[in-house]
């Protein structure tokens, strides 16, 4: 998406932010900043620049364009980037993607072999802290009493208390995600003494208090798309809601499927989102413009360089025969295929009546993979591309226009029929209705509508890979139903070519050696 620097909560702004600290993957020990209210708060736009670079962090990885003044040391940038490293963490070693290249710690994460010293693990665990961090150092800097101080007008307050909302949004969001990847781990909000070391917290414990934060901020925030485009409204609040609760059962142990359906119910209701009747807009430059996002992760191809985020999506599954310049970019990377079994998981394959396999690309790639790195193994997905639905390439052939579709709300009617099959409450019907209603546009009609005898949880699981696919959901979901690591056998899982299953201990990511190393009190999680 083009962002307009004059119009948008551009992250232009983070510029004026540039005394940020970069990260040496000890946050949660000490999050290190030069940030004080002398040096940022000097005037009224710092608070919304200082929002900027939250919302930012989602996408950018440093101070100086994609690259050259890193937020995380000790990785390259771009690997460090925080859709690329939660992306990767979600999707590589399921039965979804596979990536050719050799990259320190890459393989390992196609084939579930992973370890505490693994470059991509440490690298997102610590990427999601530097948020936390920025996060905390926001709201320690906008309390009501700093803002008396310095003399904040009443009109100022005001949006900086929308602003703090915002804030405590993407703090929340965070945890999730590292309640998701790491299971236990340190809670610091913005009252903690950072001069202490953390103690580690339950997953319960972070689950309970990612609960808590979205609750408290819902009524402070935009109606459902009552904001800007790319800001947390109430309907991004009750999709992080929505899947936490969906997932409740893995995270502490008590089923919230009465919860997640009453979450999710808000969004659809609204009737503010629509499925999108051009399938591939959500994943194209101009995906900005379709009616069913419901919380995205801007890029740009001016103001948002990365070398992570939508620039790795779109470029790495390029390659073979494929003609670069027909998905608005300068080049494909060679990397990114999908397994056989998710090729499989459609009707008729590549090429079937399933319109969701349009952008599969069979043409000099074979389906069965036996050498990961030859890209040509393996069918192709470019699902993601730099090229409007109109045919226009994005403004910059190397960096995309394309935005991150984070939820959308064919996500929203899946987890609804989930959550009611679950014995969430709510009605059979309508969820088979939801469910026929994506498969009407898969299919271009009722020709792939099923019965209610065949929605089950097993066809929902099919279902959310096929319509889901690379979108970031794939490990969760096959964690929620049991079928990760010790149930399960797809291509080269476990390393074997015909896959082999795993042991249970790595549904969750390892806490990085180097935070055990500076904090006595983190342990590690078990079987590392």
């Amino acid at each position: 998406m083009r962002i307009q620097a004059t119009t948008r909560l551009g992250v232009v702004g983070v510029l004026l932010l540039a005394a940020v600290a970069a990260c040496n993957n000890d946050l949660t020990v000490q999050p290190k900043s030069t940030i004080t209210s002398a040096n940022i708060f000097n005037d009224t736009a710092s608070y919304r620049a200082f929002l900027a670079k939250l919302y930012a962090g989602l996408v950018v990885t440093g101070q100086s364009g994609p690259d050259g003044n890193p937020d995380i040391g000790g990785i390259d940038e771009g690997f460090s980037q925080y859709v690329r490293g939660y992306w990767q963490l979600q999707e590589l070693p399921t039965d979804e993607a596979i990536i050719g290249w050799g990259d320190i710690g890459l393989p390992e994460l196609n084939i579930q072999t992973w370890s505490s010293s693994n470059p991509f693990v440490t690298a997102m665990y610590s990427r999601i802290f530097y948020q936390v961090a920025l996060g905390n150092q926001f709201l320690r800097e906008t309390t009501d009493e700093k803002l008396a101080a310095r003399g904040t007008s009443a009109s100022l307050t005001t949006r900086v208390h929308q602003y703090r909302a915002e804030a405590r949004f993407l703090r929340a969001l965070s945890y999730w995600h590292a309640l998701d990847l790491f299971g236990n781990v340190p809670l610091v909000d913005e009252n903690f003494d950072i001069s202490q070391l953390p103690k580690q917290a339950t997953r319960t414990d972070v689950f309970s208090f990612v609960e808590s934060e979205l609750k408290a901020i819902l009524a402070q925030l935009p109606t459902t798309k009552g904001g800007e485009y790319g800001r947390a409204d109430q309907a991004a609040v009750n999709m992080v809601l929505a899947h936490l609760y969906l997932n409740a059962k893995v995270y502490t142990g008590t089923d919230r499927s009465t919860d997640a359906r009453a979450a999710v119910e808000k969004v659809i209701s609204s009737g503010a989102y629509s499925l999108d009747p051009t399938f591939r807009r959500m994943f194209s430059a101009n995906n900005n413009t379709s009616p069913e996002l419901i919380f995205a992760v801007p890029q740009d191809g001016v103001h948002t360089r990365t070398w992570g985020g939508m620039t790795y999506l779109v470029h790495a599954g390029v390659g073979g025969n494929m003609n670069a310049t027909s998905f608005g970019i300068d080049g494909g990377w060679w990397g990114l295929r999908l397994r056989p079994e998710t090729v499989d998981r459609y009707e008729g394959g590549a090429g079937g009546p399933d319109h969701r396999t349009s952008f599969f690309f069979t043409d000099g790639q074979t389906k069965t993979i036996t050498d990961i790195g030859n890209f040509q193994q393996g069918i192709g997905a470019p699902k993601y591309t730099n090229v409007t639905t109109g045919g226009q390439a994005g403004s910059n052939a190397t960096f995309p226009d394309t935005d991150y579709p984070m939820f959308r709300l064919a996500d929203a009617y899946l987890v609804y029929a989930e959550a009611v099959l679950r014995g969430g409450g709510g009605d059979r019907a309508t969820a088979l209705g939801y469910v026929n209603a994506i498969r009407e546009r898969a299919y271009g009609g009722a020709a792939g509508d099923i019965t209610d005898a065949q929605l089950t949880l097993p066809f929902i699981l099919d279902e959310r890979s096929r319509e889901l696919l690379w979108e970031g959901f794939r490990r969760q979901d096959l964690i929620r139903f049991g079928q990760f690591t010790d149930a399960g056998i797809w291509t080269f899982k476990g390393g074997a070519p015909l896959g082999k299953l795993t042991q249970s201990f790595r549904n969750l990511y390892p806490i990085p050696a180097n935070e055990l190393s500076a904090n006595p009190n983190i342990k590690q999680n078990p079987g590392y």
